[in-house]
């Protein structure tokens, strides 16, 4: 128990976001147990394949004494004879952080993982049919890490106990996670564009106007674009698996345009934000347009744009219709709705009298006004 685990790859087909696509899963087994770990990628490159191990290792609990592979280039540099390989150095980093040691098997026999690769088939029959349709890569993979956890329950064909039953047995037996984990990233430099963007494979990921320098550093996780000057994260975004594809956000961008208002309409950030921002933003923009003109009225607008930096965006689309049916069209009104309806979500505590009961009834027993009645008759 806890010493071996085998880990394979496959592929399923989902609906992501309304189209149909073929996803890379990534699927951990322990051997004793059968305790299985499924998790959905868009590719089966080296930061997914270490995000993964990450994954898997916080669901199963701790991580395997030695894991068992196919001869995978993501962990493979050179395979020399029988089992031995010489392995990529960013494998080697990782292995070393999480204390476990690697075994790959013969070129051509895959049947030494033979329980990982019959899991994988599992998973695929078992939690992705009927086809699943999610919003997300992230919806997908909490759907996997939801059947992974019902599957516990599962008693394995030539066992007497079910999986939850023998997995608490491996349980201890499995080292402990690490304190903290090892970026699962790629780490490339990058110049800015003169469109405040850096471009990483092909993809354009725009940067925040008013901070940073000429040279940037990216970071690519599997999910996720980090682009950061130094140690200070600028921009967080999405991250891209096509070619030539734009990632704006529109909030990077309002310095400039506070500045140069006449470019606000055909910036394409803001095209494409206003195609999904609330009625009322447009409903502002026009009043501020009609009583103080383009020029002026643009720049107000972009200053309340700018909250965003501060508050929720349903926050502000709240406290932008009720400053317009107050009739309050400038900043500090909307300002001053934000900050009325935070202070209106979080109510004081009460105040705990546990141990003075005598004060528990200050305040709230009835006042005799009957005092008041000399006033009316001409006393005092």
């Amino acid at each position: 128990p806890g010493q071996d685990a085998q880990v394979d790859w496959g592929e399923a087909i989902a609906v992501i976001a309304g189209e149909r696509v073929t996803i890379q899963l990534f699927v951990l087994r322990l051997c004793f147990s059968h305790h299985t770990f499924a998790m959905a990628f868009p590719t089966q490159r080296q930061e997914a394949f270490f995000d993964g191990h990450v994954h898997a290792f916080r669901f199963i609990g701790g991580v395997p004494h030695r894991i068992s592979y196919d001869n995978l280039s993501t962990a493979v540099r050179k395979v020399l004879t029988g089992h031995t390989r010489i392995e990529q150095t960013a494998f080697i980093t990782f292995r070393s952080h999480y204390l476990f040691a690697s075994h790959f098997c013969t070129v051509g026999e895959g049947h030494e993982k033979g329980q990982v690769e019959h899991g994988v088939g599992y998973v695929r029959r078992n939690f992705l049919v009927p086809i699943p349709e999610l919003a997300s890569f992230a919806a997908l993979n909490a759907h996997l890490l939801a059947a992974c956890e019902e599957d516990r329950a599962r008693t394995v064909h030539g066992e007497e106990e079910p999986i939850a039953t023998l997995w608490q047995q491996e349980l201890p037996l499995l080292r402990p996670h690490p304190a903290h984990d090892l970026p699962c990233c790629v780490t490339v430099q990058a110049t800015r564009t003169p469109y405040s963007q850096v471009i990483f494979e092909t993809n354009r990921y725009s940067v925040p106007v008013d901070q940073g320098g000429a040279q940037l550093t990216v970071r690519a996780y599997p999910f996720l674009i980090e682009v950061l000057d130094r140690d200070q994260v600028l921009a967080r975004h999405p991250r891209s698996y096509g070619r030539e594809q734009d990632r704006f956000d529109p909030l990077h961008y309002l310095p400039l345009l506070a500045q140069r208002p006449g470019a606000f309409e055909h910036a394409t950030p803001i095209r494409r934000w206003r195609e999904t921002w609330p009625d009322c933003y447009t409903t502002l923009l026009e009043r501020l347009r009609q009583r103080d003109g383009d020029g002026p009225g643009l720049r107000t607008f972009i200053a309340v744009l700018q909250l965003h930096q501060q508050y929720a965006a349903p926050l502000i689309a709240q406290a932008i219709t009720e400053a317009l049916a107050l009739g309050v069209l400038h900043v500090d009104g909307i300002r001053l709705c934000l900050h009325q309806l935070q202070e209106s979500e979080a109510s004081p505590p009460s105040l705990d009298l546990t141990h003075q009961p005598e004060l528990a009834q200050v305040g709230t027993q009835p006042l005799s006004l009957a005092c008041y009645d000399q006033l009316l008759t001409g006393g005092l």
